[in-house]
């Protein structure tokens, strides 16, 4: 079955108009969802709308209620939210660009696949495709769909572009708000470089397929045994390592010369060598100095 197309219009640079078709990028398809079940008929729960002291009501008499303080709501019909929903657009406009390193992580929300809706408009898409890329930047604009206005950013990707739905500025939190107390300190050279040899060794290409996800793929087996148990109780041996009862105080640096795999002999006899290069030049006077010496015992 072909994908529905999540938006349909045109995206418009200055003058110029592509008509596009967006498709979602990422899927849900890997989490394990489950209903309550009455264990004795076997039949799923279902659930009904109540109202405390008054019983199961009509769906005709509820509305939706913003709470203003406890207890406290304003009552707004259907009509009226959907009253001030966003005319849904068929055009996105590229009003702005900014560096493509400029959007910080925690802006991101989900991405998009952008395709041009036909044939005519592929050389007009390539042309905005490349430009972007030559130029390193990333187009900002808002799009209208579903009565909300989102804000998005499109950028090149492949031999396609990207759409990628941006969080607001309210929808984030500052970074200060946590990180403020933390102590304005650099770390200790000689531990710092014993850290930067083991990300050296475990650099590599990204492979996502290589990463899974174990309590997922443990619920499919477990499910599968129950399916092949026929409603007998299936029992699970799961054999955990000990926890360790040493204390909490780390030896940092026996952690990463171990993690190194030598020892951290080579880490170390550079950090030394590193540390003589800095008492040399500590102690060995200036030829400027020497000079001066010099002249006044002559």
């Amino acid at each position: 079955m072909a994908a529905r197309a999540y938006w349909q219009g045109q995206i418009r640079l200055a003058l110029v108009s592509i008509p596009v078709e967006i498709y979602p990028a990422t899927k849900s398809g890997a989490a394990v969802s489950f209903r309550q079940i009455h264990e004795p008929s076997g039949k799923p729960i279902k659930y009904e709308k109540v109202v405390t002291g008054v019983g199961p009501v009509d769906p005709d008499e509820i509305l939706k209620g913003y709470e203003l303080s406890k207890g406290n709501y304003v009552l707004l019909q259907q009509d009226e939210i959907e009253a001030v929903k966003i005319e849904s657009r068929k055009t996105l406009e590229l009003v702005q660009f900014v560096e493509a390193d400029a959007i910080d992580v925690l802006y991101y929300e989900k991405p998009y696949f952008v395709l041009p809706a036909d044939d005519l408009a592929e050389e007009a898409y390539a042309v905005l495709r490349d430009a972007l890329r030559r130029t390193k930047k990333v187009g900002l604009g808002q799009l209208s769909v579903r009565g909300r206005e989102q804000l998005v950013s499109l950028k090149p990707c492949g031999r396609g572009l990207v759409l990628e739905v941006l969080r607001y500025a309210d929808e984030v939190t500052r970074a200060q708000t946590y990180f403020r107390s933390l102590p304005d300190t650099e770390a200790d050279a000689d531990l710092l470089d014993l850290a930067t040899t083991i990300i050296e060794k475990k650099t590599g290409p990204f492979k996502p397929e290589e990463f899974h996800d174990r309590y997922v793929d443990a619920l499919h087996q477990l499910i599968e045994k129950k399916k092949k148990a026929k409603g007998k109780r299936v029992i699970e041996d799961v054999e955990e390592d000990a926890p360790s009862r040493g204390g909490n105080v780390i030896d940092l640096m026996a952690a990463l010369k171990k993690s190194v795999g030598d020892g951290g002999e080579s880490s170390r006899k550079s950090a030394t060598k590193k540390a003589t290069s800095r008492s040399t030049a500590k102690s060995k006077p200036s030829r400027s100095r020497a000079t001066t010496a010099r002249k006044k015992s002559a």
